[in-house]
C-alpha cells in the first residue's frame, strides 16, 4: 500500500527553526500523527482492552522477564553496593 500525502500548513517561524535544527520535517509530521493515533486509541480503550494488552505483553516478553529477575537474583541491583541506605 502507498502513502497518503497529506497537505498541512506551520507557522513559518516553526519551519525555519525545526529547519535550523536539522528537524526532517516528514518524519517529525509522521512521529506527531503516529503519536496522537496511539494516545486517541489508548484513550478510547477500556480496562479490559488494556488488561488483555498488558496480558500479551507479559506473555510476549516472559523470556525476557525471567532472565531479567534471574539476573537481579544472581547479582543484584546494579549499584546496591553503593547505596548508604
Amino acid at each position: 500500500m502507498g502513502k497518503a500525502e497529506l497537505k498541512i500548513e506551520i507557522d513559518p517561524a516553526l519551519v525555519a527553526e525545526a529547519e535550523r535544527l536539522g528537524v526532517d520535517l516528514p518524519s517529525a509530521g509522521l512521529a506527531g500523527v503516529e503519536l496522537a493515533v496511539a494516545r486517541r486509541r489508548n484513550a478510547l480503550m477500556t480496562d479490559a482492552e488494556r488488561a488483555r494488552d498488558a496480558r500479551a505483553w507479559a506473555d510476549e516478553n516472559a523470556e525476557a522477564l525471567k532472565a531479567y529477575r534471574l539476573r537481579i537474583e544472581r547479582d543484584g541491583v546494579f549499584g546496591e553496593d553503593f547505596r548508604t541506605w
